[in-house]
C-alpha cells in the first residue's frame, strides 16, 4: 500500500483511469472542494493555505490568498453571478471571487455557525449549510443573506443541492436527508 498525502497536490483521472497529480504550491494546503468555473479553469478551496485556488488544463496554478486569517475556507460553487462562492468554516463567512481574483467576503448573522458547503439553488440565490449552527441559509448575488433553523436539534447539515424535485436537499450528520421547501 502506498501512502499519499492528499493535501499538497490536485488529482485529474480520465475515464480510462489514469490519473495525473499536480502539485500545489503550499505544503499542508488540504484542497476540500473543488468546481468549473465559467473561465474554464478548475477552482478550489485550500483549507490549511487560507486560499482559493485556480488549475487550468496545462497544471498551472495560482493561489489567491484570503483577506481573513484562518477562515478555512471548504466549500465551492460556481454562481449565478459568473463568480465563484465558497464558505470559510472558521470565519463564519461567505466568501466570493471572481476569475480575475478579486475576493469579498459576507459575515453570517452567526459568526459561530460553521458554513460548510455551499450549492446554487432556485431564483439565483445560493444555499449554503451551517453544520455548528444547525441551520441552512440563503445568499443572493448582492449579498443578503437569510438563515433557517432546522427543526431537529443536533442535525448538524454538511452538503447541499438542489433535486430534481426542485427542492433543496441536504446531508446531516445524524445519517438522514432533508428536503427543504423553503
Amino acid at each position: 500500500m502506498v501512502h499519499r498525502d492528499p493535501a499538497d497536490r490536485i488529482g485529474r483521472i480520465t475515464t480510462d483511469g489514469e490519473v495525473t497529480e499536480f502539485p500545489l504550491p503550499a505544503t499542508g494546503a488540504f484542497p476540500s472542494a473543488i468546481t468549473l468555473g465559467p473561465d474554464g479553469g478548475m477552482w478550489f478551496t485550500m483549507n490549511q493555505a487560507n486560499a482559493i485556488g485556480r488549475i487550468g488544463t496545462d497544471g498551472t496554478v495560482t493561489v489567491h490568498p484570503l483577506p481573513t486569517a484562518a477562515a478555512a475556507p471548504v466549500g465551492m460553487t460556481a454562481g449565478p453571478d459568473g463568480a465563484l462562492w465558497f464558505v470559510e468554516i472558521a470565519a463564519g463567512q461567505i466568501g466570493r471571487i471572481t476569475t480575475d481574483g478579486t475576493v469579498t467576503e459576507f459575515p453570517l448573522p452567526d459568526r459561530s455557525g460553521r458554513p460548510h458547503a455551499i450549492t446554487p439553488g432556485l431564483d439565483h440565490t445560493l444555499w449554503f449549510t451551517e453544520w455548528g449552527g444547525n441551520r441552512v441559509g440563503t445568499v443572493t448575488p448582492d449579498a443578503v443573506i437569510e438563515t433557517h433553523d432546522l427543526p431537529t436539534p443536533g442535525a448538524e447539515p454538511h452538503g447541499i443541492t438542489l433535486g430534481p424535485d426542485r427542492a433543496m436537499w441536504t446531508a446531516l450528520e445524524t445519517g438522514a436527508l432533508a428536503r427543504i421547501t423553503a
